[in-house]
């Protein structure tokens, strides 16, 4: 430890018991878990908490999700240092700051205004400055920063909002939670040309994604 910072050892032994250990090998991915003070990004009340294995609550009815889950996402989207990224569902702004890192530039759209203030005001405690937040309906994507080298929805939808499909570069990869609004299978779609391939990668559970082309 530096010393200077009272949370690094919680940041070491998330990576190492609850991401590492578990499969995530992309060392990339585990630097920037590393790096971002994800204390910063949970209400005072439960700071505490910052650094356990599993999600939580952030208001609004919405959560933070569990640290090993962002970094799975993060590690299925393989960022590469010059991508462009779409995230949906900014929530408080975790998942942002660890794009953010690995990215050259993330546009995250917030349905909530009062979390999109907020999660502007914690990547900006975060030092974190490539990220932008957007007020709106995430299911309609972007289209202004169109094409996204990733897209990362971050909530449950019962199908792949066909904008965010659209608005995927060549080479591009989607991670989202598809399923019914109690239970979702974790899927990867990666463009080329004009096919998609879709690969599964286990059963997850999110908040459900609202807007046009998600939940009502």
């Amino acid at each position: 430890m530096t010393g200077t910072d009272p949370w690094e050892s919680a940041r070491e032994r998330m990576v190492a018991t609850q991401i590492a250990a578990r499969g995530v090998g992309d060392e990339q991915v585990l630097a920037a878990m590393r790096r971002v003070p994800r204390h910063l990004f949970v209400p005072a009340e439960v700071r505490g908490s910052a650094y356990s294995d599993y999600p939580l609550p952030i208001g609004h009815g919405q959560t933070i999700s569990q640290p090993y889950i962002v970094a799975m996402m993060t590690s299925l989207l393989q960022i590469q240092p010059d991508d462009h990224l779409l995230e949906i569902g900014s929530g408080s702004g975790y998942q942002a700051a660890v794009l953010g890192i690995l990215a050259r530039e993330v546009i995250s759209i917030e349905r909530i205004p009062e979390v999109a203030q907020l999660a502007r005001k914690n990547l900006a405690d975060a030092g974190i400055t490539n990220v932008t937040v957007v007020i709106g309906d995430g299911t309609l994507g972007f289209p202004g920063g169109a094409p996204y080298d990733g897209v990362l929805i971050t909530a449950a939808t019962p199908s792949i909002p066909s904008p965010l499909v659209e608005q995927l570069a060549e080479g591009g990869r989607l991670v989202a939670p598809v399923g019914s609004r109690d239970l979702q299978e974790l899927v990867r779609l990666t463009r080329k040309g004009h096919d998609l391939t879709r690969e599964s990668f286990g059963g997850v559970v999110f908040v459900p994604l609202l807007g046009e082309h998600g939940w009502k």
